[in-house]
C-alpha cells in the first residue's frame, strides 16, 4: 500500500463509529496520509525549542501513534527512547518505520513504568481525554519521569471566537457530542477541552513547574501573540 494512499470516507465513517482504540486500529496503515499526523513543520519547530532544554538521556513518546514525534526525541536524547499506545495498529506502523525503538502497549493513565525518563513528549493526543481525566494522565507522565525530567508538548492559540476556526471546532466537538450521547462505544476526541490556564494549573497539582517557550516559528496573530507555545513542564527535584 502507498504512504500517500488516503482513507475513503467510508473508512473514515467506519473509525468515527468505533471505539477510539478500534477506530485507531482500522485507520493505522493509512494514518500517516490523514491531517491528523503531526506536521513536519512543527515537528522541526518543537525540535528548535526542545533541544536547548537538555541534555537528555531517555525519552517517552506519549501517546506515540505511528511515532511521528518519535524523530523529536531521537534527535535530542542519548539513551533509550520508548512509544506507548494503546493501538495495536498504530503501534505495527510504528514499529515498521522506526525499528531501532521501543514501542509499548499500554494505556498511558497506567502506564508501567518507574521514573526512568529525562524527556517525555506527546503531539496531538489530547483531545481524546476528557477533562477529568487529566489530572491522572499528568499523574502518570510525572511519576515514569526522573526528578528534573521534563514534559513537553506544543499547545495552539484558541481559535477567535466568530472566526472559521471558531466555528470549524465548535461544530465538530457539539456532533462528536451527539454521536456519543446515541451511539455506543464512545470515541473521544475534543478540540476545544484543552484550555492552557486550566492545564498549566493541574501540571503544577501534581507536582510540575510549568513555563511556556514560544513557537516563533510557527508564526504571529494578528495582535502579536504566538500562534503557538510549548508549554514545557518539569518535575520539582524534590517534592511531590
Amino acid at each position: 500500500m502507498s504512504i500517500h494512499e488516503r482513507p475513503t470516507l467510508r473508512e473514515l465513517a467506519v473509525q468515527a463509529l468505533s471505539s477510539v482504540q478500534r477506530g485507531y486500529d482500522l485507520l493505522a496503515p493509512k494514518f500517516d496520509a490523514t491531517p491528523f499526523r503531526t506536521p513536519e513543520h512543527i515537528l522541526d519547530e518543537v525540535l528548535r525549542a526542545v533541544r536547548p532544554l537538555g541534555p537528555f538521556r531517555d525519552g517517552l513518546d506519549v501517546c506515540c501513534g505511528t511515532g511521528a514525534g518519535i524523530r523529536v526525541l531521537r534527535e535530542v536524547c542519548d539513551g533509550r527512547v520508548v512509544g506507548v499506545d494503546f493501538s495495536a495498529g498504530m503501534l505495527s506502523e510504528a514499529r515498521s518505520a522506526f525499528p531501532a525503538t521501543d514501542w509499548i502497549r499500554a494505556d498511558v493513565r497506567a502506564m508501567p513504568f518507574a521514573p526512568v525518563f529525562d524527556l517525555a513528549m506527546s503531539f496531538g493526543a489530547f483531545g481524546h481525554f476528557l477533562p477529568e481525566e487529566r489530572p491522572g494522565l499528568f499523574a502518570q507522565v510525572h511519576s515514569a519521569l526522573r526528578p528534573g525530567g521534563v514534559f513537553a508538548f506544543p499547545i495552539g492559540a484558541p481559535a477567535r471566537p466568530g472566526s472559521r476556526p471558531y466555528w470549524a471546532m465548535l461544530g465538530f466537538d457539539a456532533a462528536m457530542r451527539v454521536r456519543n450521547a446515541v451511539w455506543s462505544p464512545r470515541f473521544v476526541m475534543y478540540y476545544r477541552t484543552f484550555p492552557l490556564a486550566e492545564v498549566s494549573s493541574e501540571l503544577v497539582r501534581v507536582g510540575f513547574e510549568v513555563e511556556l517557550r514560544t513557537l516563533a516559528g510557527l508564526g504571529w496573530r494578528d495582535d502579536g501573540s504566538p500562534r503557538a507555545v510549548l508549554l514545557v513542564a518539569r518535575k520539582r527535584a524534590e517534592g511531590p
